[in-house]
């Protein structure tokens, strides 16, 4: 990997990297850039140490209950070896790069996803990379919040002159991509809310919701997640559960007949 990551980058230097977000699918290869410029939100940069390639080693390595739980989310994926590289450069809100010649707009839309998502918008070439904002074909997750900022980021998407769409995950795509994630998220934004006003607790709302047009989705459990956004919103002291029960709800939600 190193070797042919090596020859790449002889052939054609990468001088400038955006990390749209901090997580590791996202970042951990910036070791492999070395002298480039790394760009990325301050609150993205804040992040990016707060879950390291070795805590994820550990977890996949874990035995157990908690390690098999893990493996069925990460099992597919080698974090030894990784160096967490932070970024060179920070910005907040807006920044304008010049690369190659091109006008190239990181707008930070965070937190949504995480804490500080940025899109990478390019102008002259109609084309808006979209980090983690958008999932096409598996369900969007809502680890910060909340989801009105995600939902403003979709429609500043959809407000833009642009014709190509490169989402953090699945196929590139257009306005329809964006415009299919932002109903998922108004949706779920609206039917939390109404089990939250009903007194519902979280968790009882998640396995309540029924999905509809999204059923068909990869990843449908993250809807545990994404209500527990949505009541933190509405409720300052609402305390979401520990990372592993998270999990552990994702995986019961995804089990056949769930």
């Amino acid at each position: 990997m190193l070797e042919a990551m090596a020859q790449v980058r002889a052939a054609a230097p990468i001088s400038t990297l955006v990390n749209t977000h901090a997580n590791g699918d996202h970042c951990y290869g910036n070791q492999l850039v070395s002298g480039a410029d790394i760009v990325a939100s301050t609150a993205t940069a804040r992040e990016m140490g707060e879950v390291t390639p070795a805590m994820l080693a550990g977890l996949n390595a874990a035995p157990g209950e908690i390690g098999e739980l893990f493996r069925g989310f990460f099992g597919a994926f080698d974090f030894s070896g990784i160096e967490l590289t932070r970024p060179t450069r920070t910005f907040d809100g807006r920044l304008e790069l010049d690369v190659g010649g091109r006008t190239v707009a990181l707008i930070e839309v965070g937190p949504a996803h995480t804490r500080g998502d940025t899109l990478v918008h390019v102008p002259e070439a109609r084309t808006v990379y979209t980090g983690d904002i958008l999932f096409i074909g598996g369900t969007p997750v809502v680890w910060a919040g909340p989801l009105s900022n995600w939902i403003a980021a979709c429609d500043l998407m959809l407000g833009m002159d642009i014709a190509t769409v490169v989402p953090g995950h699945g196929p590139v795509t257009d306005k329809r991509g964006v415009a299919a994630v932002r109903d998922y998220l108004a949706y779920i934004d609206a039917e939390a809310t109404a089990r939250f006003r009903a007194g519902i607790r979280a968790w009882d709302a998640a396995r309540d919701i029924a999905l509809g047009e999204f059923a068909e989705l990869r990843e449908r459990g993250r809807i545990a997640v994404n209500v527990e956004a949505v009541y933190r919103a509405l409720d300052p002291a609402h305390r979401s559960p520990s990372i592993v029960e998270l999990f552990q709800r994702m995986a019961a939600l995804e089990r056949p007949g769930a």
